[in-house]
């Protein structure tokens, strides 16, 4: 019988993941499985809370992207009480949210994909990490952590701290904008873009110098989703969900109040990440790609000068179709972080910005509300149905995640397939399937209660300092 490898933990990925390779006799691979081994429970602990209370609850399902739940969950909360965010208050939170982008792209990017391309999938694993960057190139590392720190202070100062912020309310936001935070915001911007262009010079010559391994690293064909501003350009916050097919051509685009008309959800037995697709293709055929290479295939182009230069090369780099190639998720996020610091520009010159209206006026509970926004991983969803009082009766949550699951695995098997060979395995091997879902930048590390064995140690001491129990499970 042949063997089987397993890499776990997955290694520099926000969560917790392992791989698994199957071998065949003759020590080639047979298939591989990106298994997701965290459960979700926030659908089913959040009934029986009120509607309000979510956009604090259901941060907590991520200590990595808080904000995306936070503002998705605002936004439903919004439908639930009736209630019209005021002008200001909606591009407050979007402020917001271009800061949880920058942040999280930017240290994705520099701090645990950029190893790999630094350093090369064969690099000694002792050297092939932020330590390694901080060692070789110092002034790129900190050009990238001051990169990171921006986008997190831009989500401090609007909500009070970095991670879980208190910020988004039904109808609003919970206080205005200084005019002191945003002279600090607009100060930074033009430093922060110079970081980003060096990322993308730096990104450019890799894949040139590479690409062959462009060409061949996980490449197939996928419909692909992303929210789109009404002339088709990229949106991040609002607008409608559009979805295109493997030559570019529009499969849908809608309301995303009405996704569940258009997106199913489909479960597959070696993971608990549900693989969402577009019901009228069915499962596989109807399978999509979210996330920066998702959005950017979606949209036409993107309204800021530029980003909208990089995504001009972009569009050509396959002769006008969708982008297939799974490293270009990496080219595709630095195109994000670029938008999205050029419209925190172009938010903190709005003279609305500063306006102290920051909540609509109070409506009528209508028992029902879906908050869509584009989380930096891809498509985000939270879906509230209420009593007449606005007590959750229940909740339907498609994480961004989700939305590459099957990518993801399809990826890993795809990878593992050209690179691994059983005989003469060599971790550079193995690490370049990892690298397959570092590309996605999947977001694991969420608030759950992990199915099957975790490790724990607890000890019960009396005020008085005394050891009266131990519990212990390996």
């Amino acid at each position: 019988m042949g063997k089987k490898i397993t890499i776990s933990p997955v290694t520099r990925i926000e969560g917790h993941a392992k791989i698994t390779i199957h071998l065949d006799d003759d020590g080639k691979v047979e298939q591989s499985f990106f298994h997701v081994e965290q459960f979700r429970g926030f659908e089913k602990f959040s009934e029986g809370r009120m509607f309000y209370e979510m956009p604090e609850i259901t941060p907590r399902i991520c200590g990595i992207c808080p904000v995306s739940h936070h503002l998705a969950a605002a936004k439903a909360a919004d439908q639930v009480a009736g209630m019209t965010p005021t002008p200001t208050a909606n591009k407050l939170r979007e402020l917001m949210h271009m800061g949880q982008v920058i942040q999280s792209h930017g240290m994705h990017f520099f701090e645990l994909a950029g190893p790999d391309l630094i350093f090369g999938f064969d690099a000694d694993p002792k050297v092939r990490h932020v330590g390694g960057i901080v060692q070789t190139n110092p002034a790129l590392a900190i050009k990238a952590i001051k990169l990171r720190a921006y986008g997190q202070e831009i989500i401090r100062r609007l909500g009070e701290r970095r991670i879980h912020p208190i910020f988004a309310i039904p109808g609003g936001v919970t206080k205005p904008l200084m005019s002191a935070d945003r002279e600090w915001m607009l100060k930074g911007i033009d430093d922060q873009l110079a970081t980003t262009l060096v990322g993308i010079s730096f990104l450019k010559n890799w894949m040139q110098e590479n690409q062959q391994v462009m060409d061949e690293f996980a490449v197939f064909p996928s419909a692909h989703m992303g929210l789109v501003q009404e002339d088709g350009a990229l949106e991040l916050y609002g607008g409608q969900l559009r979805i295109v097919d493997q030559d570019g051509e529009l499969l849908e685009q809608f309301d995303p109040c009405n996704y569940l008309d258009y997106i199913g959800e489909r479960v597959n037995k070696y993971t608990y990440l549900k693989s969402p697709y577009y019901k009228q293709l069915g499962y596989p055929a109807g399978i999509y790609r979210v996330g920066p290479l998702g959005r950017l295939n979606a949209a036409s182009h993107i309204s800021t000068p530029l980003a909208q230069s990089e995504m001009k090369i972009w569009k050509s780099l396959n002769g006008g179709k969708p982008v297939e190639g799974t490293l270009y998720f990496h080219y595709a996020r630095l195109i994000d972080i670029l938008y999205a610091l050029e419209r925190t520009r172009e938010l903190l010159e709005d003279p609305d910005i500063l306006n102290n209206a920051v909540v609509g006026e109070r409506g009528a509970i209508t028992g029902e509300g879906v908050g869509c926004i584009e989380a930096p991983r891809g498509t985000l969803f939270h879906h509230y149905w209420t009593d007449d009082l606005g007590v959750i009766q229940r909740v339907n949550l498609i994480v961004a995640t989700a939305g590459n699951a099957w990518s993801m695995n399809h990826s890993v098997n795809m990878v593992a397939k050209r690179y691994v060979d059983g005989n003469q395995l060599t971790e550079g091997m193995l690490n370049r399937v990892e690298a397959a879902i570092r590309a996605h930048d999947p977001c694991l590390s969420c608030s759950t209660h992990a199915m099957g064995q975790m490790p724990m140690h607890i000890e019960l001491y009396s005020p008085a300092g005394e050891l009266l129990d131990t519990v212990h499970r390996d």
